[in-house]
């Protein structure tokens, strides 16, 4: 197991910044990945990591030690590929054997070596037959131990799932972490799949523009965002670009209660999970709630999906669990939409997150103002 360090990593072509200034430690048999959309500098990042791309700036550290300056075949890395780049005239038992024969490792150990990956990849009975003759799934996994049988110091993964069918992707990922966790080693991964990031990392790099948004575990980057960019790409956000002024957030013609209290005013953007949402009877605006309009209710096995107009042309998207209380609500219904305070990410006009001011303990009953709840306090 090795220790990854990118210390102000930069790629510049021109004046064009396609990586700027990343800087990321990544401990010993943690599964990092790099997550946003096409380009954002993710598997740019990666490729100057492995050596194919030369970096403008800044260093990459194995174990404490520059190896900038060595060529991909001198790094160490272990690499699986998005197309898998198998060689199609060479059986499985051949591929995995490559990357060995390429070191000059004797026959035997080489044997033994490709029969242990094959045992890992649980393919034993696939060794002789040729890359065409597989699924996508089995490909995956021939690239993966072939990637593994040199004994790298770090694997390097560029978007592994992305030719898989969905019915496979959940299966193939979690082969993928069981043997990176098995192995211990130490994994950088690119996906633009944010299921698949949650699913497989320790912590998530969410880039945009070539710039890091956020580093940190699936539960901090989706519960406390630090850029709308990253609360509307982690998960799912009903994204609203409004005016904040004493608790209101005013949509256009639209007024949306909040139920934090907030010290700033001007232009901001909330955001609310649809799952943090809840529908009921319309009644008197009270914190955390507006008014709306069922346009569709959806009924998708495990969740009720209702699209609710708030505006003119304003709709949000409110989601909760079939086996929980509530109904499935008809188009034409007149609800309000309600959350609590800990629905809020809510964000000023340079993107920077506002954070709630009410103590513990503190509330607004229906019926009265925030300055009656805050006098009841003092």
């Amino acid at each position: 197991m090795s220790r990854l360090s990118l210390d102000r990593l930069e790629k510049r072509y021109g004046d064009t910044v396609a990586v700027g200034s990343v800087s990321l430690d990544i401990a010993e048999g943690e599964l990092v990945v790099l997550l946003g959309p096409s380009g954002c500098g993710k598997t740019t990042t990666l490729r100057m990591v492995a050596g194919f791309i030369d970096a403008t700036a800044g260093d990459v550290r194995l174990d404490g030690a520059s190896i900038l300056a060595l060529p991909p075949h001198r790094r160490e890395m272990g690499l699986v590929f998005q197309s898998y780049a198998l060689f199609p005239h060479l059986t499985v038992a051949r591929n995995i054997a490559f990357g060995l024969e390429m070191r000059g490792t004797p026959r035997p150990a080489r044997d033994a070596r490709v029969a242990e990956m094959l045992r890992l990849t649980r393919l034993e009975s696939l060794a002789d037959r040729l890359p065409r003759n597989l699924s996508g799934g089995q490909q995956q996994r021939v690239a993966l131990a072939r990637a593994l049988a040199i004994n790298p110091r770090v694997l390097l993964l560029d978007e592994p799932l992305s030719n898989l069918d969905a019915a496979l992707r959940a299966d193939v990922g979690r082969d993928i972490r069981l043997l990176q966790r098995a192995s211990g080693l130490t994994t950088i991964m690119v996906t633009h799949d944010q299921d698949e990031a949650m699913a497989m990392a320790d912590r998530l790099v969410v880039m945009k523009d070539g710039f890091v948004q956020q580093t940190g575990t699936q539960e901090e980057v989706y519960e406390r965002p630090a850029t709308p960019f990253v609360a509307g790409f982690i998960g799912r956000a009903n994204m609203l670009g409004g005016a904040l002024s004493d608790g209101i957030f005013a949509v256009e013609d639209t007024t949306l209660h909040l139920a934090g209290r907030y010290a700033a005013t001007g232009p901001a953007t909330l955001a609310l999970r649809p799952e943090r949402l809840s529908l009921g009877p319309p009644g008197p605006a009270v914190p955390g709630s507006v008014a709306g309009t069922v346009e569709l209710a959806s009924y998708l096995g495990a969740i009720r999906e209702h699209l609710v107009r708030i505006g003119p042309d304003r709709r949000i998207v409110v989601r909760d669990a079939t086996a929980g209380p509530a109904r499935l609500h008809h188009a034409g219904e007149s609800v309000a939409v309600r959350w609590g305070v800990d629905a809020e990410r809510l964000f000023d006009a340079a993107e920077m997150p506002l954070m709630d001011l009410n103590p513990p303990g503190w509330s607004v009953k229906p019926g009265h103002s925030r300055l009656d709840a805050i006098q009841q306090q003092q």
